[in-house]
């Protein structure tokens, strides 16, 4: 491993340590300064040290201007989030209405067609509510709404169930909701991603395909290997195994029209996601390959049953994820489910698994953006995909129920904070791009190919260049070679990848450290002159702390109706599949989750800048992570039973 490789998987902790040393530095010389006065003495006295004002300036002024860039960061990072909640619900009501009111004008167009229309009155209100109808559906952004024109059975959803020790209930909850769609049985090809290391899985996996086999296009499952080397068990693993068996089910023309979605064992996906990806797919095509889809998520299940520091700790996650799918957002990481082209995994030769992708959500989106120069395009699906709230069993358990949630919350953010490698990969990736930023020839091969044949290491230079990308494929050893020139490398979206990355794995502990940093500096020159000329700057950053607290409990008002917007689609979606029995449904109003507001002071560093510190702090000797799965709350049933209580 070079320096280079090994400092940037280790970025986040060389730049705490850099940072903890700067203040250290200043503050230390403040005081040793404050305790002998600023005095000129002239080279020639003899009476006592020289302690020039001026001596250690730059540094006073880099650590102070350092210091009101984080805080200008904090207070960005909120007020975006405030926008994104802002603009999305307001969004989701429109195209809940406008669905209504279509319905509503189906229903009275068939309701007419049985019955005698000689009444002007009744065809004046058969107008009248079509205009309505269609006045509200032109409000509608068009990435919003399904449309109805396009063929859905054209597109074919590959929908991966990555899972490694979850119980029973949690996948066929997850099961029930998908084949509760209309289109499952036309579009979805379900892959249930198991893992070898689990006792049973083969078993279990097996189980779940003999019950769900009639209910989608087809429903399988894959077993990723244990010994295969540098492969760590986990999401990511399970995840690039399948995709590597699926690759093999779709032929070379098909694969332009198949979209692999990937989402968590206890993920509720309503219909309308995978009818918007379709509609955005067919609708862009010039940009359909070359896409990635991303939800927001909402915690509206079991947040009723859990403190409300481990519910303030998802909102605030669902917050960051949120922060990058306003409308007009060129650069989106995904969280947790996530919408790719077949193609587009071919390209970028599908999920990794090694250590560094155990966030693999972000770490797919990172291969995708870099393997296209910058250039992938980010689209939002309007239907935010409900998740249950992380527990450790302790709901009516008292003090050590809270104990154990707690500590199941921070297992979660630790593995969370972990994603900091992808810091490290994102550095190496854009140094590549700038090397090769002159060759814009690219050629691929699916990725079941590219994987098995130890031939496609080699594609000749004529093959790339005089390919047509329109024309029939040939028979031959190249047939399968898809070839295109990609766009000049997009410097503008680096930049602002960078900057989401310096919030989600640098900002929680250098806001930490420079709050700390700032008070104690501010204290050890209180009633001193400001010989440095730094004082407006912490009196800003008082300012903007202030500020930012204010904005993020604006976020958790404007939560407040997203959430109920949310929570009222899937529960009206529930209720016509018939699967609200037993269902949860975490309802949320201002004055009875007042409690909220008053945990955000903890769950910053209880959630946030630990469980970031001590990722850091852990990389510098070892980058590996043991999966755990965390406990999810399921529906309200009788116990499922095991193989084992069987035997």
């Amino acid at each position: 491993m070079s320096i280079f490789a090994w400092c940037s998987q280790r970025a986040g902790g060389l730049a705490m340590l850099s940072t903890v040393a700067l203040s250290y530095w200043v503050i230390s010389s403040e005081l040793e300064a404050q305790r002998h006065g600023y005095k000129y003495q002239s080279n020639d006295s003899l009476s006592a040290p020289n302690y020039d004002p001026q001596d250690g300036a730059i540094w006073v002024n880099i650590f102070s201007y350092y210091c009101l860039l984080i805080h200008f960061l904090v207070f960005c990072f909120p007020l975006r989030s405030c926008y994104a909640v802002f603009t999305i619900g307001r969004q989701l009501r429109k195209s809940a209405r406008a669905k209504t009111l279509k319905d509503l004008k189906f229903g009275h167009r068939r309701r007419s067609s049985s019955t005698s229309l000689s009444s002007s009155e009744t065809l004046t209100s058969s107008r009248e509510l079509s205009s309505s109808s269609s006045s509200e559906i032109e409000d509608v952004d068009t990435d919003c709404y399904i449309d109805g024109d396009i063929a859905p059975d054209r597109v074919i959803h590959a929908i991966v169930i990555p899972n490694y020790k979850e119980e029973n209930d949690t996948l066929r909850e997850t099961l029930e909701v998908l084949a509760s769609h209309p289109q499952a049985r036309n579009t979805y090809d379900v892959y249930l991603a198991m893992e070898q290391r689990e006792h049973n899985a083969e078993t279990k996996a097996s189980r779940f395909v003999n019950e769900f086999s009639k209910k989608f296009r087809s429903i399988n499952y894959t077993l990723h290997p244990s010994d295969i080397p540098g492969e760590l068990a986990g999401k990511g693993s399970n995840m690039a195994w399948a995709a590597r068996k699926l690759s093999e089910r779709y032929a070379l023309g098909q694969r332009k029209d198949v979209i692999v979605t990937g989402i968590d064992a206890d993920s509720h996906l309503s219909t309308n996601y995978f009818g918007l990806v379709t509609t955005m797919h067919m609708t862009y095509p010039e940009t359909a390959t070359t896409t990635l889809y991303s939800a927001p998520i909402i915690f509206d299940r079991n947040a009723h049953n859990v403190p409300a520091i481990v519910r303030v700790a998802d909102v605030l996650w669902s917050a960051a994820g949120m922060s990058g799918l306003y409308k007009g957002s060129t650069v989106a990481p995904p969280t947790s489910v996530y919408s790719v082209p077949l193609e587009l995994v071919d390209r970028v030769g599908g999920w990794d698994c090694d250590a560094e992708a155990i966030g693999e959500d972000l770490h797919m989106y990172l291969k995708c953006f870099f393997a296209l120069n910058g250039n992938l395009t980010v689209r939002t699906v309007m239907s935010p995909v409900s998740q249950t709230n992380v527990t450790g069993g302790g709901h009516g358990k008292g003090v050590p129920g809270l104990i154990a949630d707690v500590q199941a919350r921070y297992k979660q953010a630790l593995r969370h904070m972990w994603g900091a490698l992808d810091t490290g990969y994102a550095l190496r990736k854009v140094v590549e791009v700038w090397r090769e930023r002159k060759h814009t020839s690219r050629a691929f091969r699916p990725l079941h190919t590219a994987l098995n044949d130890a031939s496609d290491g080699y594609v000749p230079e004529s093959q790339v260049s005089t390919a047509d990308p329109e024309a029939a494929p040939e028979s031959g050893i190249f047939s399968d070679v898809t070839t295109d020139t990609l766009k000049g490398v997009n410097y503008e979206r680096m930049v602002v990848l960078f900057h989401r990355l310096f919030e989600a794995h640098f900002l929680p502990v250098q806001m930490t450290i420079l709050v700390v940093a700032s008070t104690l500096y501010a204290w050890v020159t209180d009633g001193a002159p400001d010989v440095h000329g730094v004082n407006w700057m912490f009196n800003i950053c008082n300012i903007l702390r202030t500020v930012g607290f204010m904005e993020v409990a604006l976020y958790l008002f404007l939560y407040e109706s997203f959430h109920k917007i949310c929570l009222e689609i899937r529960e009206k979606e529930m209720s016509d599949a018939g699967l609200t029995k037993g269902m949860h449904f975490s309802r949320r109003e201002v004055k009875t989750n007042f409690i909220d507001y008053i945990m955000v002071p903890l769950v910053a560093p209880i959630f946030g800048s630990i469980p970031c510190a001590q990722a850091q702090i852990y990389h510098f000797w070892t980058v590996d992570l043991v999966y755990t799965v965390s406990k999810k709350v399921t529906r309200r049933r009788a116990k499922s039973v095991t193989l084992d209580s069987l035997v």
